[in-house]
């Protein structure tokens, strides 16, 4: 009984592992078709039983492999798969029987999209697929505390390629595609998550700031928001104090290089600089 125990747990686990296997390889083939190989990928090509045939092999700028017996072969434009069906034909013909091949990207480098300001590591992200804003900016390890409360996506005029600079906001050739807000895009908002395409750049500027003084729980500087009344900034700075009145409200701003003072009512919209400061209720 025992051993029929073992057995039966011993094929359990090999059912498993098999189905886990081939799991994995659907998954696999799923993603590695739809990225095309470029100049500087890296593909790790192995040949069943032939090491001198096996190795890492840097895309050139001109799109080809420096191949053991085929010499240069182009793979710009290939996925994968391709390049794989492409190595056993030409192996195939004259110099292995029934070869097997296996080619894996292990180095995206040919295309890229750019992240850049208030993220935690701005720069080059590789395009391995389809790549939407969210996961743009998951891969860049999300937006700083100073981050402003929209994104910017540029795209660039001219045809991408492996050495093409990332794009700054305003900078020329590129072209605003669209103003996002970062609260919609974690909300939900799957009209606002666009698809990336190859030198897309991805530009998160620094959050304006206003400073709340005066009667309220937490007075200081806090990012200003779109559309950001002085009600919400209040709100921010934890409400008025016992002292405090939302009748008595000003708020300072600078104006053609001059400051100027003002009352404020509470659905009046903050602009960055602005200071806020609620005053002592009367008694």
């Amino acid at each position: 009984m025992m051993a029929e125990s073992i057995r039966r747990r011993a094929a359990t686990i090999v059912f498993v592992c098999v189905c886990l296997s081939l799991w994995a390889r659907g998954a696999d083939a799923t993603q590695q078709p739809e990225y095309a190989v470029g100049p500087q990928d890296v593909l790790t090509i192995a040949v069943w039983e032939q090491p001198g045939l096996s190795g890492k092999f840097t895309v050139g700028a001109d799109g080809n492999i420096s191949f053991p017996l085929l010499g240069s072969v182009r793979v710009a434009g290939l996925t994968s798969r391709a390049v794989e069906v492409m190595l056993r034909s030409r192996l195939a013909d004259g110099y292995l029987k029934n070869p097997q091949v296996t080619v894996e990207v292990t180095q995206f480098l040919s295309q890229r999209i750019f992240v850049m300001g208030e993220v935690r590591t701005p720069g080059p992200v590789a395009l391995t697929g389809e790549l939407t804003l969210l996961e743009a900016l998951t891969r860049a390890g999300g937006v700083t505390e100073n981050a402003g409360g929209e994104m910017v996506l540029l795209r660039s005029d001219r045809a991408a390629g492996a050495a093409t600079p990332p794009l700054v906001a305003g900078a020329a050739g590129a072209t605003e595609i669209a103003r996002i807000s970062i609260r919609d895009l974690r909300s939900g908002a799957f009209s606002k998550n666009i698809q990336l395409q190859d030198g897309d750049s991805i530009f998160v500027p620094r959050a304006e700031t206003i400073y709340v003084l005066g009667q309220v729980m937490t007075p200081g500087p806090y990012p200003l928001e779109p559309g950001m009344t002085v009600l919400k900034a209040i709100s921010a700075a934890g409400g008025v104090t016992r002292l405090g009145s939302t009748r008595r409200v000003k708020i300072a701003r600078i104006v053609a290089g001059k400051k100027t003072e003002q009352n404020a009512k509470l659905d009046d919209v903050v602009k960055g600089g602005d200071t806020i400061t609620v005053g002592t209720r009367w008694f």
